[in-house]
């Protein structure tokens, strides 16, 4: 009883910041338990609705393109992988992108073994271009022989010999756009944890918003959409002045909430290599956050808005507290520590089942640090790239 008379006599701004809070709480379950639980959710229904085999005669046919710029140990690791999927009908074409390490060595030694798979072109060394990738995607796409185009990086490998049959099978099913996920190796560092939780956070979202029919970007790890649907859209015509966006920009002009789905299966993931030094990562992530003001729709600030909403829930239940520690106002630590914790409780299950999809860790005690950290180092990697930008 004597909580519950302490609380009534709370002052207004009190009561103020503890609705805010409830405000904070509920805004904050909705975004975890109607959004980014999509991932797993999805997972566990395409597992109880399995298609029916199809023979081979049925599947159609597809290109995977892959630009490769020095990339030659990648490629000796990683190519085979790809060109020995078990699929009857499909090609691989890789684009020497100005390379002069050994790629173009490497590529020989491959095209000797898998002649009927593997198609290789280049650009020449001497050749200048501020949009080079763009070109060499442009290239290989020209190149290819399906109207069904898989992207993949040559520090990328799939995990299984039944990558492209996943891809197929969501395209028999009419759609334009398929979206995949990536996930990293995992390392026990500290750094690199930072990065497997970034690379987790950031695959939740997106492909979250693509279940839920509001689609706004790929990563060029894995991806697939029409060749046709490319040069409808005139190609990287729209986005040829940007320096990068060959993946989330492209997607966000072309996908649609009718044309677009996600594959998700364990066979369907394709893994990376994990960075190791903090100004590379710096350099791949600010490239990304840089572009991501030219994506159109209203998906970003959703997206915006909920890391907004966090850090207001934090701010308050810390207020809160000290205050509850301050006046030894027990009601308040009441009310702080409970949403606090139903929150994290709701969050450690969300975050872990999606992690499972991408084998990225288990996430308990370091989640709240994770949490706060991963925006604020977000915002200092855009903040240094406008920076190098403008240098530029």
């Amino acid at each position: 009883m004597e909580i519950l008379y302490k609380l009534y006599s709370l002052p207004l701004y009190l009561w103020i910041l503890i609705g805010l809070y409830f405000l904070f709480f509920v805004i904050q379950l909705i975004y975890y338990l109607f959004l980014f639980r999509k991932p797993y959710r999805y997972l566990s229904t395409k597992k109880e609705d399995k298609l029916t085999k199809l023979s081979d005669t049925d599947m159609p046919g597809i290109s995977i393109i892959i630009t490769a710029k020095n990339e030659a140990e990648n490629l000796r690791k990683n190519l085979p992988a790809i060109l020995e999927q078990d699929y009857p009908n499909f090609q691989v074409v890789v684009v020497n992108n100005s390379s002069t390490d050994s790629t173009e060595e490497i590529l020989n030694e491959l095209r000797i073994k898998y002649s009927s798979k593997l198609y290789v072109t280049y650009i020449p060394i001497d050749s200048e271009s501020i949009n080079n990738k763009k070109l060499a995607l442009t290239i290989g796409i020209k190149a290819s022989e399906h109207d069904i185009l898989l992207f993949t990086e040559p520090d990328s490998k799939p995990l299984s010999n039944k990558w492209v049959n996943e891809y197929a099978k969501e395209f028999m099913s009419g759609k334009d756009v398929v979206l995949g996920g990536c996930q990293l190796k995992k390392s026990k560092s500290l750094f690199q944890k930072l990065i497997l939780f970034d690379n987790l956070s950031s695959g939740i979202k997106y492909l979250s918003m693509a279940l839920i029919k509001n689609p706004f970007m790929g990563i060029e790890q894995n991806m697939a959409y029409r060749k046709s649907i490319f040069y409808e859209n005139k190609g990287f015509s729209s986005i040829l002045n940007i320096e990068n966006g060959e993946d989330n920009l492209f997607v966000n002009k072309i996908a649609t909430k009718n044309n677009t789905s996600v594959v998700l299966s364990p066979e369907s993931i394709v893994e990376s290599n994990v960075v190791e030094d903090f100004a590379t990562w710096r350099t791949i992530k600010g490239k990304y956050l840089i572009t991501k003001k030219y994506l159109s729709g209203n998906q970003s600030k959703i997206l915006s808005f909920e890391e907004v909403i966090r850090y207001g829930f934090y701010l308050v239940f810390i207020i809160l507290c000290l205050t509850g520690i301050l006046y030894s106002s027990y009601g308040l630590l009441l009310i702080g520590t409970s949403f606090f914790l139903l929150r994290f409780i709701v969050q450690i299950i969300v975050i872990n089942k999606n992690s499972r999809i991408f084998d990225a860790g288990s996430y308990i005690l370091s989640l709240p640090f994770l949490d706060v950290l991963n925006p604020i180092i977000s915002h200092y990697f855009l903040v240094h790239e406008k920076k190098r930008n403008y240098k530029n």
